[in-house]
């Protein structure tokens, strides 16, 4: 049997590519943008084809759901035209219906998987006449296999390292609905809020790492330098998973990583500024700035 994979985004890519790790199975891809890298580091593979042509000669079409491309949503489109048969797997928690939009029409795939209970909640309450499938994460089980061989954190009770994961929030909302600050804030006012709140995190902080988003230029966030001389922008050489390994606390908005963060029991802290819409990411655990910064502020004027 042939599958075919079709994937874009860097969320969905790391979890087919996670679980086409795992099968005996035979497969093509249709790969483009972030999921070209992450295929490649993970299975080594070097096949690339054109979509109309995989989908030919599979016989059956696994793929990501993307908002950086339609890669996706053509796929499924295509299949369901032919008659083959298209699954999709969902790799975070939100936008699950504009996940599945083309040209403004919802197409659903046979099968949609999730990887988590959550998901399948959240899933079953936008699609309830879809045919979901829970099934154990194969990103999730290849993080823990790699934060257990990853290098140990030294912990130090006096100074704290920070792992600050970007994502690309206002080319998000720019082309998902047309304003770049639809969800109240963009990337820069949020890593600006953190920097400048950065003092409040209980422990002094002897290192910085910004992560920038696989998708976003290396040079995007090097302005952050001018904040302290504590601050390096990742130039992408580590894993994130090793990045995480060596922080102590991990930051950002809402990003997957910081789910991450929790697998490996780091202190995980969301940075969405006054103004912006909740953090979507429904795990309880995961602190939030504004908060902090609230409670600071009511303890001074207690004071």
């Amino acid at each position: 049997m042939n599958i075919a994979i079709v994937s874009h985004d860097a969320g969905g890519a790391e979890i087919l590519s996670s679980w086409a790790s795992h099968q005996n199975k035979n497969y093509c891809l249709v790969l483009e943008g972030p999921a070209i890298e992450i295929f490649r580091k993970k299975l080594d593979c070097q096949i690339n084809l054109p979509l109309e042509l995989a989908i030919q000669q599979s016989d059956w079409v696994l793929c990501g759901t993307s908002w950086q491309s339609d890669l996706e949503s053509r796929a499924i489109r295509l299949c369901k035209s032919s008659g083959k048969r298209v699954i999709a797997f969902l790799d975070h928690w939100v936008n699950y219906r504009e996940r599945f939009l083309n040209n403004g029409e919802l197409i659903l795939p046979d099968e949609i998987w999730v990887g988590d209970e959550i998901a399948e909640r959240i899933a079953r309450n936008i699609f309830p006449s879809a045919h979901l499938v829970r099934l154990s994460n194969p990103y999730f089980e290849d993080i823990v296999l790699e934060i257990k061989k990853a290098k140990p954190l030294i912990n130090s009770l006096h100074q704290k390292s920070i792992l600050y994961v970007c994502e690309p929030i206002r080319a998000h909302a720019l082309l998902q609905h047309g304003d770049e600050r639809y969800w109240g804030y963009t990337e820069e006012e949020a890593l600006n809020f953190f920097l400048k709140n950065r003092g409040l995190l209980e422990y002094p902080v002897h290192k910085i790492t910004i992560r920038p988003h696989p998708s976003e230029k290396r040079d995007k966030y090097d302005w952050t330098r001018d904040y302290s001389d504590l601050i390096v922008v990742s130039d992408g050489n580590q894993t994130l998973i090793e990045e995480i390994s060596e922080a102590d606390i991990i930051v950002g908005c809402e990003s997957m990583a910081m789910v991450i963060g929790l697998i490996a029991k780091k202190r995980v802290i969301s940075s969405i500024p006054p103004g912006g819409r909740a953090c979507s990411l429904p795990q309880k655990e995961i602190e939030h700035l504004q908060n902090i910064v609230s409670q600071n502020t009511e303890m001074n004027h207690a004071i």
